[in-house]
């Protein structure tokens, strides 16, 4: 096992890693909205949070020489059902044309209050990690 680690996302906020690559897996630790510079939520509404969560996950996925495209599970974590399509719209467009599994849950609360939170399961294209 390798942990994996990026400036270009935040600290974890507990006792775990961004994420962790196991057996040329890459699994993430839920993503939520908080701006790496400043360990805080990012202002603005529910797309400012679900644009952060997906390059927050970018960034992670790229410590472990990831991109979207080796995404083979996706768990989306949401507070209000309602933000359904927009988390959609903005989980599509960095997926582009590749559709990992993927499930979406309405949670009662999540970190910091966040509105929305993301992990991902990714096959490492290289057999180095």
């Amino acid at each position: 096992m390798k942990a994996h680690h990026t400036n270009d996302a935040p600290e974890a906020i507990g006792p775990y890693s961004q994420a962790i690559a196991s057996g040329g897996w890459l699994y993430t630790s839920g993503q939520i909205a908080l701006d790496p510079a400043t360990g805080e939520l990012v202002p603005g509404d529910f797309e400012a949070q679900a644009r952060r969560v997906m390059t927050n996950l970018g960034a992670v996925l790229a410590s472990a020489g990831c991109g979207f495209e080796h995404v083979v599970k996706a768990t989306i974590y949401l507070v209000d059902f309602a933000d359904f399509p927009t988390v959609n719209e903005i989980y599509g467009a960095a997926m582009g044309d590749h559709r990992p599994a993927r499930s979406t849950v309405q949670v009662v609360a999540l970190p910091k209050g966040a509105l929305v939170e993301i992990d991902l399961v990714a096959r490492i294209p290289s057999a180095s990690a």
